[in-house]
Order: structure tokens, then sequence, then C-alpha cells
């Protein structure tokens, strides 16, 4: 978007050049001040300030982010056109590279339409001064668009009032051209432009600029006739395609203005003007840029212009006299005004920083005057930290009632602030003709304490309210006309200031949005709903609601209704922007409000000024990205990099000033009053779409959608995430300089480490000390909890969505890597925020990603502060996808095993071959590279010792045998005869399994009610076993094989790395012990002590053996040398004679468990159940299932996916499998196919296993379910007879061998037969 700083042409700094001081100053005296209206209640009155600072003010800033936006227009499209002439410009958008690249090649220059439709986007991005060419000089052709300007000479009638005389056919603009209406000599006017808020911009500015001329008898208001130019201002008829869309919109008035009104422009329409004085007095005819010949390059007329031109040296013209002296503009004529153009200097000429003031001769009124003189550095948002321009006022906006002169010392301005003001700046804004120049004097202002006399009551009127105050002009309050009376207009509005209220709180918010809805003058904007009316109660120790002192509604006057909006944009531009006095207006005791106070006073506000709420909020995170005090007090030369800043913020005020914009952008969404359809609108957001189709996995309205869709495409809104999102990045990176600059962790404060933390502790609904000032029903406040983490989750990947250029690789410090970082934050905070796994799915990336490369290369991918990978938040991707890259890493790896085998044994062959080695040779050669040339890990595996030959076979391989693709030959020593297409392997890892967990051989313990498996604390067994047991899981994930345990998620959490700390971590494993654990946390000591009722003491306790071994639990350590060992059995006979038995070691006497030490019970129960009593047995099952699985690909994993890996799917739905099942040689509807699905229907869970195990080798479902899994009913002839063959099956395809038999009872018969005596390969 266009900087909110004037920056000078050059790219020089910004403050402090006389351009920004004359900008200032103009804006100064000609931008309409928003004054306290009369009718506001007296508790507002001891909240406004006057406002001395010129950027504070919003018309200033308003007015100068246009000026900028028109400079910034205009380098482009000389970049685009021209170019910047450096023989090495590497800009592309420049002409010059664009040259440089073709060659000799045609090149073909934009003509003005593109070059102005490409100079608008790029002067509207994010940083736009990073896109001009270095060397980009200031333009020496005028703009192309004057070309198409032509003067005409209007009719020589008597001056009438606008109100009664219609233009002139000859003068007025052709329709549907856009043409510029009448103008002065010193700019252009433009027909009336319809703003955002939907008001006509100049539709209302004579009315409330006229001033009543003084004198008058009567009371009546006169108006000054303005004198009429005697020319007019139109565009010349061009041929344009009617069909181009960026000829039909870029190429309007209001785009063409843009290069109008930039200061090189207005001095060449000024040129114009003089030079068609003296054509027009002389013969009439239309003047055109071929005229400008006649001018000189310095600006000046020829001799024979200058003999018709008046001596002033600019035009001044009454109805064609030019000899008659200026007059006041007509208000009526100003009413209809939208741009003023003044004329400028030539660029020639040199700016000249001591030049005095000047300004009209003729003119009467005093203007509003600006001091020049320097004064102490104020901190803004758009400049946190730079020195800023002030008025006279010298307490920094603190309301001073002395009285201060102001020095009288020389202006730093280079031209006429009457130039600089009537630049069309303003909306409301009068144009001006070019008085005569001449020194001013500066004169001090009249004080604030001399304006002011003694405060009114609340009925005074408000002709005694403006007297009271020493004003007495239409700007200091807005009055109706039954009740104001007559007052005189006199010059006292110029020496007043601009007025704000310096707090916001919530009834203020909903006291001005109430009167801004009321009066109908809010911004017209697409958010849902239009308008919000109060939906709160208010305690009962707080004060009563605000009124205004009139009755509003139709009959208000619109210069009251105008002065509430001007008030209210005032208002909001300095609190918002200010991020001190943000955090001042929705804080109580240095906390903030409640969230959902928080979120309501930002929603009453972005449904009536939602641009400027949001770009006020942008400017003030713009205070994020200063380094905080604690860095810039470090002596380290990293520190000293950054600037010093006296107003920088601390991580808490950071952390609080994040949460105000966040609950921001959460206001913008459309309200939902069911948590439900947040979550369906957040699903159907995560897969890039708009709008819910056919099929898809959430059905919403589709109005609801694209309502939500304007909300999150809101460019002002999209700027804010962005900012806040790159602020986050930019404040850890502070936080990591600082804490790596402590000696020790002592030294740093750890709690201003995190700037998220303020957030999350706003978003914990069960915080007790929350600040709650508004009273919201209970329905309310429970949809908010789930409406604030689901929102700020859509808004984190609405910028990924938007920023994501199709890479896994991503910025780690802009407004993604931000994105991700809170995505980090909430997901580990999920339960807390009530969030779901499911909620922090984006389905977008996974559906462009490419599933097999993209994961192999984030294995070598190193993450670094500035390149992410996607990858490496592997919560944003659902299951399915990330075991597909889970197990496309395996398969990469086994590919390469595989190809560096067949390499070498290529090599072998050819070095046997050319060599002409004996057989002898050959074969001892062989021998000894069979490991590392062989293509396959083949086990020759018998039936009757599966185990032992498993270890035999598995014990000391090397990695790289092990990554290899798996054969197995089982059985075969005895006849059996099977191809190993993956059903062998899993018949054998079925059987291999369940005998290493058999419980008769002590390592493992099977829970008779869970059927779930663990290890024997302190077993007998060596740990080697347990190495290669955890090698034969690893195996079998390896080749994505499913296993037929079951195992408790706390085993899966500490493959993983992730601790086993809570109670629900245990509850599938151990469901008793977790209820018992529970009621003694949840105990209640008013019926009765925890030590009396449930009498335990403070150890652990396992039986082994029928012996009972104790130990008195301790606090976990920190040291490694100082951790808790259980006690084992020997393993060796020479070990059991020196060591005493295990039980002696129980203590005679523990502790008990009270109300005091019960929350360290649980947590210690629970690591000695899960570590310590079974590190040994678990460090070793470890070691050997990381053998053929790499580390980092387990990063992929949730304890839950492993599991599922594992174990595959316990529940087998019979519906699903039968809609996923292929038929061969049957059809579905055939009789034999219905009456097979009616018998297995009616099978309980352990048929359904059976059968899937009979026809895939596997009674688990892999994870992703059936859909991923072969299921093949293929038919096998006809069996009439009671002896026919059973149903067989080719479990290495997954295929079923069903004959046709007579009936539905011989089926079953048949099939339950062949379920229960399945076993054993062989070839039908």
């Amino acid at each position: 978007m266009t900087p909110d700083a004037s920056r000078p042409a050059d790219g020089g700094h910004s403050h402090g050049s006389p351009s920004d001081l004359d900008i200032l100053a103009g804006l100064w005296e000609e931008a309409r001040f928003a004054r306290l209206p009369w009718d506001a209640p007296s508790e507002l009155r001891d909240l406004v300030e006057d406002i001395d600072n010129p950027k504070r003010v919003y018309a200033i800033h308003k007015a100068s982010r246009r000026h900028n936006f028109q400079l910034l227009v205009q380098r482009f499209t000389v970049q685009l056109r021209e170019g910047c002439g450096s023989e090495y410009c590497s800009t592309p958008t420049c002409f010059t590279c664009r040259k440089r690249l073709a060659g000799r090649a045609p090149i073909r220059r934009y003509n003005t339409t593109s070059s102005r439709t490409l100079a608008t986007y790029l002067a509207s991005q994010d940083n736009p001064e990073s896109g001009l060419c270095p060397g980009l000089r200031s333009p020496k052709a005028l703009p192309a668009a004057l070309n198409s300007l032509v003067l005409l000479p209007n009719q020589k009638s008597p001056l009438r009032d606008d109100s009664s005389s219609s233009p002139s056919p000859k003068g007025r603009a052709p329709a549907g051209r856009g043409a510029l209406a009448k103008g002065n000599v010193s700019g252009l006017q433009s027909n009336p432009v319809r703003t955002r808020n939907g008001s006509l911009n100049g539709s209302d500015g004579g009315a409330l600029r006229g001033k009543p001329r003084s004198g008058s008898s009567s009371g009546e208001e006169h108006r000054d006739h303005a004198q009429k130019p005697g020319f007019s201002v139109t565009e010349s008829a061009v041929s344009t395609d009617y069909r181009s869309f960026a000829a039909n919109v870029f190429g309007t008035v209001a785009f063409k203005m843009l290069e109008w009104l930039t200061p090189a422009a207005i001095e060449q329409m000024s040129r114009k003007a003089q030079v068609f004085q003296t054509e027009a007095d002389s013969g009439g005819r239309s003047l055109t840029t071929k005229d400008l010949r006649a001018t000189q390059d310095d600006g000046s007329l020829s001799p024979r212009q200058k003999s018709g031109h008046a001596s002033s040296g600019h035009l001044v013209e009454t109805n064609g006299n030019p000899n008659e002296a200026s007059a006041p503009v007509d208000p009526k004529e100003d009413r209809q005004q939208r741009e003023a153009l003044p004329v400028s200097r030539s660029g020639s000429q040199r700016r000249n920083s001591n030049a005095k003031v000047r300004t009209s001769s003729t003119t009467k009124q005093p203007k509003r005057q600006l001091s020049i003189d320097p004064f102490a550095p104020e901190a803004l948002a758009d400049e946190p930290f730079s020195g800023l321009l002030k008025s006279p006022r010298a307490n920094g906006g603190v309301t001073d009632r002395n009285v201060r002169g102001i020095k009288t010392t020389s202006s730093t301005l280079s031209r006429p602030i009457s130039q600089l003001s009537s630049a069309g700046f303003f909306d409301d804004v009068t144009l001006e003709k070019m008085p005569p120049l001449k020194p001013v004097d500066f004169k001090p202002k009249v004080g604030r304490a001399q304006l002011d006399g003694a405060r009114s009551s609340e009925s005074a009127s408000p002709k005694d309210m403006a007297a009271a105050s020493g004003v007495t002009s239409e700007r200091s309050c807005s009055h109706s006309s039954n009740q104001s009376g007559n007052v005189d207009s006199d010059s006292d509005d110029d020496n007043v200031y601009p007025q704000t209220i310096s707090k916001l709180n919530a009834d203020i918010v909903d006291f001005i949005c109430d009167v801004i809805q009321e009066d109908g003058t809010a911004e017209k904007h697409m958010l849902e709903p239009p308008s919000i009316t109060k939906f709160h109660n208010k305690y009962s120790n707080r004060g009563k609601p605000l009124r205004r002192r009139s009755k509003a509604g139709p009959t208000s006057s619109a210069k009251l209704k105008l002065e509430w909006k001007l008030f209210m944009e005032q208002t909001f531009f300095y609190v918002l922007s200010d991020p001190q006095l943000a955090l001042r207006s929705f804080s109580m005791k240095g906390q903030l409000y409640d969230s959902q106070t928080l979120w309501y006073c930002m929603l009453r506000m972005t449904r009536v000024a939602p641009s400027l709420v949001f770009h006020s909020l942008w400017m003030a995170a713009g205070s994020l990205f200063a380094p905080p005090k604690s860095l810039q007090s470090l002596r380290s030369p990293t520190a000293k990099l950054f600037p010093q800043h006296e107003d920088a913020l601390s991580n808490s005020e950071a952390g609080r000033l994040m949460s105000i914009c966040l609950h921001a952008l959460v206001a913008a969404a459309p309200l939902v009053t069911d948590s439900r359809q947040l979550q369906d609108i957040s699903r159907i957001r995560s897969h890039g779409l708009s709008l819910a189709g056919s099929g898809s996995v959430a059905q919403q309205p589709a109005e609801l959608c694209l309502q939500y869709e304007d909300a999150f495409t809101d460019e002002l809104a999209l700027r804010l995430a962005r900012r806040l999102f790159t602020a986050i990045t930019t404040r850890c990176y502070y936080d990591d300089i600082t804490e790596s600059n402590f000696q020790t962790v002592s030294e740093y404060n750890t709690e201003e480490q995190d700037i998220m933390v303020p957030l999350f502790s706003q978003l914990d609904f069960l915080n007790m000390d929350a600040v709650y000032i508004l009273n919201f029903s209970f329905s309310d406040r429970t949809l908010h909890e789930a409406r604030v983490p689901i929102l700020l989750l859509d808004w984190a990947r609405a910028v990924m969505l938007n920023d994501w250029n199709g890479s896994p690789e991503v910025s780690g410090d802009g407004p993604i890597g931000g994105a991700l970082a809170l995505i980090k934050a909430m997901y580990e905070k999920r339960q807390d925020l009530l969030l779901g796994d499911a909620q922090f799915r984006s389905e977008y990336f996974a559906d462009r990603l490419d599933t097999m490369q993209m994961p192999v290369a984030w294995m070598s991918h190193v993450s670094t502060r500035r390149k992410l990978h996607l990858l490496d938040f592997p919560y944003i991707f659902n299951p399915a996808t990330l075991v597909s890259y889970f197990r496309a890493i395996n398969f990469s790896r086994m590919s390469r095993a595989f190809e560096e085998a067949t390499s070498l044994q290529e090599r072998i062959d050819a070095i046997a071959v050319r060599s002409n080695l004996s057989t002898h040779h050959r074969d001892v050669l062989a021998e000894q590279l069979k490991a590392a040339a062989s293509k396959y890990l083949i086990l020759d595996i018998k039936r009757e010792s599966v185990l032992q030959d498993v270890f035999n076979q598995l014990w000391r391989r090397e990695e790289r045998e092990l990554q290899r693709p798996l054969k197995v030959h089982l059985g075969e020593q005895m006849g059996e005869e099977g191809f190993d297409s993956g059903g062998v392997q899993q018949e054998f890892f079925r059987i291999a399994i369940a005998e290493a967990l058999n419980p008769d051989y002590g390592a493992f313990t099977v829970d008779e009610r869970t059927r779930m498996t663990w290890f024997v604390p302190g077993s007998m067994e060596p740990e080697w076993k347990f190495e290669l047991i955890g090698m034969l899981v690893s195996l079998a994930v390896y080749n994505g094989l499913t296993l037929p345990v079951t195992l408790p998620k706390a085993l899966y959490r500490k493959l993983l790395g992730e601790p086993v700390t809570e109670l629900h971590h245990i509850a599938d494993g151990w469901p008793d012990l977790a209820n018992g654990l529970t009621q003694l946390l949840e105990w209640d000591e008013k019926d009765g002590l925890v030590e009396d009722v449930f009498a335990r003491t403070y150890e652990f306790s396992v039986s082994v053996f029928g012996e009972h071994i104790t130990r008195e639990m301790k606090p976990q350590a920190t040291n490694f040398s100082e951790r808790d060992e259980w006690p084992q059995f020997p393993q060796m006979a020479w070990q059991s004679a020196s060591q005493p038995p295990l039980q002696e070691g129980n203590p005679a006497e523990a502790p008990l468990v009270t109300n005091a030490n019960r929350n360290a019970y649980v947590s210690d129960y629970i690591r000695y159940l899960t570590g310590v009593s079974v590190e040994p047995q678990f460090e070793a099952f470890q070691r050997g299932f990381r053998a053929c699985l790499h580390v980092r690909s387990l990063k992929l994993l949730t304890p839950a996916i492993l599991q599922s890996i594992v174990e595959g799917v316990q529940e087998i739905d019979i519906g699903e499998l039968r809609r996923h099942t292929r038929y061969v040689g049957w059809d579905a509807g055939h009789r034999t196919i219905k009456d097979f699905w009616s018998i297995v229907k009616r099978y309980d869970d352990e048929m359904k296993r059976k059968l899937l195990e009979f026809v895939t080798a596997s009674d688990r479902v892999p994870v992703g379910g059936v859909k991923n899994m072969m299921f093949i009913i293929q038919k096998n002839g006809c069996e009439d007879g009671r002896n026919g063959r059973l149903p067989t099956s080719y479990t290495c395809y997954g295929t079923l061998l069903l004959p046709e038999y007579r009936d539905k009872e011989m089926l079953r018969d048949r099939l339950a037969m062949a379920l229960e005596n399945a076993q054993g390969f062989g070839f039908a």
C-alpha cells in the first residue's frame, strides 16, 4: 500500500526535508479540523484534548498519503515508459532493463493507459519503494496524460449564481467521458466522485467551509459570488477500445488525475492557463498542448504573451476581465468542487529552505499558522521512532492552558502554502486562486486559555457553548438552525486546534458507534452484518450510558452529522494508531479487557469505519518492530546494529498490542451463532475453497461462505495480518539475541520470552483474574470461546494461502513464517484453546505438493530462521497424507539401497569377467561381497522355530541390508509353496510378533481387560532380545505391513520423544489405574482427609514372579547421573550369587499421600510406571525400532498415526468393505454375493478379523481405511454336493476364491469351516 510517511522524490530520508515541511504546513492550513460537536455528553469533554502534531491529524494524514501515492504513480510511470538510462539496470519493471534484455530485438513501449495501470498496481503494493529503480531520475518530460487536456473559452455572459445559472454547453464536459468541470486558473476541478462512505466529495464543502459575510446587520448569511474564470478545461476525444478492461477502468478521469495532480503536471497546467489568457483575449479559440511552444523553459511567457497577461504573474480574472481583483469563492460553487490544483514552481528551480511563507495580499482572513521550529521527536506507528513535525504546541499533545507564543523564526517553506494546500488533497477543500506573493510575519497564536471561558452547563445553548469556548466558527461545534440563533463568523476558527478523545473504552465506543449508525454516516463496506447494536448487559457497578444532548434522527442537520463523522474518524485514528493510547484504552490496571469485551469493541468499530480501524492498527503495529529496551541495553556488537528508541515496547506491551490487533481481525468475520458452522466453514477454507461444492467436506450456505470470503480478502485487513505475523518472527529474533547474551538463565526474565503469552493468557477463558467489562450471556461466551481460536487459525491460513508461491520452502521471517509460528503455538496449547487436531489442517497445500519428491527433499533440507519447510509443521497435513509422505521416504531409502546393491553386483560381474578369475575365486569374491551386493533382505523361516530363526538372521545385520526390500521364505522346508508378494510377509510377521510378545517368556505382560502389551519391570530377559523385537517391528513398518499387536499410546509417545505426564496418556493401557488416580486428584477433603480415605503411600510397587518389589518414589533428577534406577534381575548365574534378593530393598515405611503432595504423587507415579521401572527394556526396544526408520521421518507422525501404522485399524466396517470390493466372474447383484454379505454382516468382531486375515493375511485394516486395501472376490466354479470345495484365497493379491454354492446354508457352513482351519500356503 502507499507509505504513510512522506518520502522525498529522491528516495532519501523522509523527515526533515523541505518538501515534507511544505506539505505538512500547507495541509495544516487547509485541513478541516475535527472538533467535539456541541451536543456531545459532558462526560466526553473531560477526555477531549487538542492535537498540535500535524501527523496526528487524520485529515492531514489521509491527504499526505494521497499525495505520496500520486508521486509514486508518477515515478513508476516514468520507470515503465522511459527507464533510468543506466546500462547496468536490473529492475524488471524498468524500461531500460527491458531494453537491455531484449538486445536488438524490437521492444514495445507501454502506452499511457498501460503504464498507468501498471504504475497504479505497483504503487499499491506493500513497501512499493522496493520496486523503484535505484537509478531512476526525475522525469524530464511532462506526463503524457496532459496531452489530452483542452482549454475552451466560456460564453461571455453576466455573472450569475450557480443555483440559477446553467453551465454553458460549450463549457460542459462530454457525458460519459468523465470530463472536468469548470476550473479556475490555479487548478482543475472534477465532477463529484463518490467516496467509500457513499458521500459525494465536495457536495457539502461549500456550506461547511463558507463563512458568513462579516458586518451583516440582518443576521442572514450572504455569499460572496466567486468570479468565474474565462475558460473551461475538458478532455479531447480519444479513440478507445470499449472492449478493453484497462482502458475503461484506468483510462477514466479518476485515474488520470493521479498524473494530473502531481506537482509537475499542476505547474504545466498553470502555464497553459497563462498562455490561454493571452490567446483567449485575442482570439477566443481553444488551446492545446501545441500552443505551449510559445512558453519558455522556465515557465515565463514570451514577449507576445506578456503583452496580454497580468503583471502579477498569475491569472486574476472576473468574467473575462483580467484587471479585476479576485473575489472569494462562492460557497455554492465550492460545493461542486472536488480537487484543487495549485500552481507549482518549476521543477528546475532549486528549493530554498529559508524562503518565507507568502500569502495573498488581498486575503482578509488570517490563515492557520504552523511553527516550523524543531520539537522533540514523537513516536508514531507508521514512523514509530522518527522525529515529527509539530505545530505551535510545545507539550506534545497534552492540553496546556497557558498561552505560548510562537517563535518568530523564518519559515523553512520553499513555496507558498496556498500552492501546496490546494492540490486536491482534501475531499472538501475549495479551489483557491493564486494570490500575489508577499512575506508573512508569524504572529503568536491565541492560546487555549485565552479562548476558553467558564465551562458551560449541559443546558447551555450551542451559541453559549461556542462563546464560552472562545470559538464562534462552524468548525468548533455544530448546531441546528432552530437552536443556534445568529452566530457571527470571525477568524478565530483558524486559531483553534483539532480535537480528539484521548482514551477509548467500551462505553465510548458504544456511544460513538451508535451516533454514527443513527446518523447514517458509517462507511459502506462488505463486512457482515453491516451494523451492530448492543447485545450485552452492563454490570450494576457501571455508570449510566452516554447520551447525546440533542435527539438524533432524520431531522439532524447535515452539518452536525458530518462533524460527528469527522470527530469519530479523528478519535479512532488518534487512539488506535498510537500503541500506548491503544493499550491504555483497552486495559485496566495493566491488564487487557477480557477477550469478548475487546472483540465486541472491535466489532462495533469495524462496522462503522473498517478501513480506518484496520489502517490505524496497522500503523500502531509498526512499533512491534522496534527492538525492546532489554536488547538496546546489551553491550554486544549485535545489539549495536539496532537503533536506540526510548519508546520501545516490552514483550508484554507488544503482546497486548498484538492481541488487540488480532481481535480486530477476528471481528472482521461474519457473526455466526453456531460453533459447528464455524468449524465447517473453516474446513471449507482449509481446502482453499470459497464455496462448498457437491461432495465437499462440509455444506454451508453460499451466502455465508461469500461473506467469509469478503472478510478474509479485505486488503486492509490482510495487510494488518501480514504485519502482525511478520512482527511475531521479528520479536522472537530479538528474544533469541537477548537470551544468548545473558550468561545464566536466571539473569534473563523468562516472562518476556514469548510475545504470544499475553494473547494466550487472554484466551484462557478459565482465567479468574481476567478484567471483565461487559456482561454477556452464557451462550454468547460459550460461542466466543470457540470463535476466537478458529478465526485466528483462519487468518493465519488466509495469509499463507494468499502469499504462498507453491514451493514447500517458505520464508521464515515473513508473514508465512509468522503465521506458522502462531499455528505452532496454538497447536501446543490446543487443549486449553478447545481445538482439535483436525482444525489445524490445510488440505490446500497437500493437494498441490508432490507426494514422492517433496518429502524426500525435506529429509536433506536444513531449516533456518529465514528458510522453513512446510513439513516442519506436520500438523497442517491430514494423517493419510503424512502416512503417504512417511512411506515415500521409506520407499526412497529402499530404492536407493536396492540400486546401490545392483550397481555393486554389476561391477563385481564386470571385474570377474575382465580379470579371468577362476570359479573358486569368483565364489570367494561373491561370498565376501554377499552382504554388500545382495539386492534383497531374504529371511528363511521354519514354522516350528520362527522366533529363533528371526533372531539368528537379523542379529548383526548391517543398516544397508535392513533397508533393502524384504523377501520371506516361510515353511518352504516343509513343502509349502508361496510367492511372496506381501501375503507371506504378513503371515510371517503375524506369527513372529505373537510369539515374541508371549507373556510366558517373561519379557512382556498383557492386560487381561484391555489386551494391552507392556514391558515387564526388571525382566530377566537380556536387552538384546528387546532390541531384536524392536527391529522386527521396525522392519514391518519399513515395509508397510501392520502387526496384530495392541500397545498403549504411552509407548508410541515415548518412541516419538514426547513426554508421558498426563493421566489421559495412560488411560488406554491402564484404565483402572487412571480412574483411581483421577479420583485421588478430584477428592474433596470436606468428605474426609486424603490420607484417611485412600491410605496410599508415596511409593511405586510391582509384582514379579509372585514377589512385590517396592521403592519410594523420588522427584525427577536434573542430572543424568542422579536419575533413579529400578532394580533388575540378574541375567547371569554368577551375578545372582552376589546380588541380594530384590525384595530386600523394599522400604520399611514410606510417607503417606496427602492433599499437599497428591499432585506430585500422580506425576511421579506416571513417570515410574512408564519410565523408571522399564527404562532399560524400553531403550533397547527403541534402538531396534530405529534400525530401519530414519529419526527425522518419525517427526512427521503423531502417536495416534504411528499406532495406526503399526497396528492398523482394528474396527472393521463391513459396509465400507463392501463398497470397495471388486468382483471377478461375479456380479454385485448375484444371489451368492448377496448371501455372502448377508452372512458376513452378522459376524462378530472375531469372525470379521478372521475373514480379513484369511483374504489379506492381516486382521487389521491399514491406515487410511479399506480403500487402501485390496479385497477381491473371484468366482471359483460351482459346488452342488455336500463334499464340495471350501473357499480359498490368494493372500498375496487379496483375492477370495468363492465357489457358487446351491444355497445360503451351504455357503455359511463352507465359509466358517475355511476361516476356522486356515493355515499354510500353496498354489490352487
